[in-house]
Parts: C-alpha cells; sequence; structure tokens
C-alpha cells in the first residue's frame, strides 16, 4: 500500500499470517529488489537507509498493541476497539525514517484459542515470531499480573532480541507504580529493554523507535519509500467496516461478522473510490440486527466506515454494504479459506 492511498494494481491478493502475500515470503522482498519486476519509477525509489528489519508487536488482548502500530507507523492501519480479541489477522505496518525502515507486525493477543478461527489467531502470532528481528511483548501496566506467563512462554523459542513495552502509563495515577512493574518484567532476564509508554498519548514512544532502530541490522530497505503496509487496500477496507461493527453493535455480533471486499475502484466521472463489500454473519437474528429498523443500522455502519476510508485514501468514496448469513462460518474451513482465516503455507 502506498503512502498517499491511491490504489495500486494488483493489491488484492489475500495475506497468511506468516508475514507472507500471495505465498511470497520476507525473501522475495530481497528477490523484488534484485530487479525480478518491474523497476520501480523514480518517485518510489527505495530509500538510502543503513538499517531495516522486522519487529513483532505480541500481548494480550486489550494490551494496546493496534494503537501502538498506528502510533509508531503515523498511520491508522489497525482498527482500535476497546473489546479484546479485535484483531483477528496479521497487520503489517511500515515506518520510513531517515535512517531505517521499520516493519512492524500487529498480531492477535494471546488467549487460549476456542474454535477453528481461535487456533487460526493464534498460529497468527506464533508465526508472527518466525525470522524477525525484534519482539516487542506489550503488557497493559493495568493489569494484575506481571509478568504474564503465556506471553513469556511465546518466546521460549525466539532466540532473537526482545522488548517489553509497559503500555497505557497515562492510566497510572502514580507514576511509583511503575517501577515494581519493571522489576517484575526485568526478573525472567529475558527482556534487552524495558520502555514505558503511553500509545493513546505518544509519552515515550519516540524513546521506544529510536531504541527499536538501534537493534535492527545494517540492510537496504525492503519496500518502497511511499509504502505504508505490505497488506492489499481491499484488507484495510475491510478492517475499516469491520471497526465500525465493533463501536455500534453488541455481545456476539461483532465477533460473529466478517466481511468481504466484492468490488474496488476507482472512477473518473465523477473521480471517486467504489467499494462494494459483504457482511457475513451466522445467524438470521445477528443479520436482523446489523441491518436494523428500515436499514438504520447498517446505514450508521456505512456511513461511519465512508468517513474513515475517504480520510485514508484521501478521494470520495462510495460504499455500498451488504448483509448475508453464512451459518457457522468460524466453524468452517471453507468459510475460513475463503474469508482468509487459514494458513496458505
Amino acid at each position: 500500500m502506498r503512502r498517499d492511498g491511491v490504489p495500486s494494481a494488483g493489491s488484492a491478493g489475500a495475506t497468511d499470517p506468516g508475514g507472507r502475500q500471495g505465498g511470497a515470503s520476507r525473501e522475495a522482498s530481497d528477490d523484488r529488489r534484485k530487479g525480478g519486476e518491474t523497476p520501480l519509477r523514480a518517485s518510489e525509489a527505495p530509500l538510502r537507509v543503513q538499517r531495516a528489519g522486522f519487529v513483532s508487536l505480541i500481548g494480550r488482548p486489550n494490551s494496546g498493541k493496534s494503537t501502538l502500530l498506528n502510533r509508531l507507523v503515523g498511520e491508522k492501519l489497525a482498527i482500535v476497539s476497546p473489546r479484546p480479541q479485535t484483531t483477528r489477522n496479521r497487520i503489517t505496518g511500515i515506518r520510513n525514517l531517515a535512517g531505517a525502515q521499520v516493519i512492524f507486525i500487529d498480531t492477535p493477543g494471546l488467549h487460549a484459542p476456542t474454535g477453528k478461527l481461535g487456533a487460526f489467531m493464534r498460529q497468527t502470532v506464533e508465526r508472527s515470531l518466525e525470522d524477525v528481528d525484534l519482539v516487542c511483548v506489550v503488557a497493559d501496566v493495568t493489569e494484575p499480573r506481571h509478568p504474564d506467563p503465556e506471553t513469556l512462554a511465546m518466546l521460549r523459542d525466539h532466540r532473537g532480541a526482545a522488548y517489553c513495552v509497559l503500555n497505557k502509563i497515562d492510566r497510572l495515577r502514580s507514576k511509583a507504580r511503575l517501577l515494581p512493574l519493571i522489576e517484575a518484567w526485568r526478573a525472567p532476564g529475558r527482556f534487552r529493554e524495558i520502555v514505558p509508554v503511553s500509545a493513546l498519548t505518544g509519552a515515550n514512544c519516540d524513546r521506544l523507535l529510536a531504541s527499536i532502530v538501534d537493534v535492527l541490522p545494517e540492510h537496504p530497505p525492503f519496500f518502497p519509500a511511499d509504502a505504508t503496509s505490505d497488506q492489499p487496500e481491499t484488507f484495510y477496507v475491510a478492517e475499516m467496516i469491520r471497526e465500525k461493527i465493533f463501536a455500534l453493535t453488541h455481545e456476539e455480533v461483532p465477533y460473529a461478522t466478517a466481511v468481504r471486499v466484492e468490488e474496488l475502484a476507482e472512477r473518473t466521472t465523477p473521480q471517486a473510490l467504489y467499494i462494494r463489500a459483504s457482511i457475513f454473519v451466522e445467524r438470521d437474528s445477528q443479520k436482523g440486527i446489523l441491518i436494523g429498523q428500515a436499514g438504520g443500522m447498517l446505514k450508521r455502519i456505512g456511513t461511519a466506515a465512508r468517513h474513515d476510508l475517504e480520510s485514508f485514501f484521501g478521494i470520495k468514496v462510495y460504499l455500498a454494504l451488504t448483509v448475508q448469513v453464512r451459518r457457522q462460518w468460524r466453524k468452517d474451513d471453507r468459510a475460513l479459506r475463503e474469508f482468509g482465516f487459514l494458513m496458505t503455507s
């Protein structure tokens, strides 16, 4: 995805949770830089950087990983909700700096998996630890248990560098409470750095970013200078729609929804982006809730999503939404694959 938000050709492929798009691996990024594809235009020439690398963000649900990703990248790429387990798939954000390119990988929250979708989310986290230069464990300082044993267990097979990011320090009434938390996470001896931050306010995030750059290897950039993610535009359209469903509906409804973008096309008369998307639920009652009386709820979801999409793409957006019932889709391998929730390798 380009920084200006304009849809790029060939961007509608599915991305698997291991950091690959359409089966392409991190090594494929090196192959592209060696000239295996059409040369980049001058305006898309890679930055002349000294460092580049991959950084995975992991942690418990609602620890603020997605907010932190958005803060560090400087763009809203991951949806944010006060509800746990909002992130289902791997989300990549790219930050280009004067001396480095950092590729961040946001992941679903660590929790005991239930069902096939839960297993996919767990595998997404595990795969995000493969072949990365740094793992940042994001911990919510307001939680009662520190350190979290399940999060520490995820690092057993990771031999690379790891940071502990103590998030939500803006919620601490007294900064004196930070010291015992820092000591608790330092005790296992697993973290090179322990950095308190507030992803919401941005407090100390500049220091975290600078510290991350310091541990990245010397390497040319993996992506063009105007790239903000390796995910297709259709992925972010679906995520923004899903974010509004989380914001406007309750109980089990948002967790039972999947969004598939059927069409994304730029039109010239008038100049606008035309998007047609389907929202899938598991029961007729959920469909009724999403549509609402006289279509009122679906209109609210569409209006809120369209506002964010126009800001994201920088162009007028026409958004057409429909709701369909796909019974028990979270338990259906075919549906999970269709919606991008099964491993491709």
